[in-house]
């Protein structure tokens, strides 16, 4: 007889309006930079051109906004609470760059649920959160509102 694991995640009914969760850290490296600008196919010289960075107020290469939201997601994924219990990501607000994160940069996501509602189906809730990718120097990089769809019990 085969047993399916119970998901370590949240369920809907777990999660509070004020609850804060911080995620494990992540450092990004010049190969995130690299395989993400592979992969996304954006090779902008502010990504991938060490001497075109010298002329910004960057003075190198820095990562991509989506890789650093790709990070956030997975940082999230990692401190457990949408294991098995996400069911989608239904919208993104106000996402806002507003520092570079460079090689070396270690980063984490400060997540604070700021509402919660019942869906007109038994087995989902929407929850929205203030997600915050914070750096090694405690400044913050982006920050955005992210709506999702958890699993109710029960249901």
């Amino acid at each position: 007889m085969t047993t399916t694991p119970s998901p370590r995640g949240h369920y809907f009914e777990d999660f509070e309006v004020g609850q804060e969760f911080v995620s494990p850290a992540r450092t990004i490296t010049l190969t995130d930079i690299v395989n993400f600008a592979c992969l996304s196919g954006d090779f902008n010289e502010v990504h991938t051109n060490f001497e075109y960075c010298k002329t910004t107020q960057f003075g190198e290469p820095i990562a991509h906004g989506p890789l650093v939201y790709a990070v956030m997601g997975g940082l999230q994924y990692a401190s457990g609470i949408n294991d098995g219990t996400l069911l989608a990501l239904l919208q993104i607000d106000g996402w806002k760059m507003l520092g570079p994160v460079k090689h070396g940069d270690t980063i984490r996501l400060h997540s604070r649920v700021v509402d919660k509602k019942a869906s007109s189906k038994p087995d989902r809730g929407v929850v929205t959160f203030r997600r915050q990718c914070i750096k090694q120097d405690g400044s913050v990089a982006q920050e955005m509102t992210a709506t999702l769809l958890y699993r109710r019990r029960g249901g």
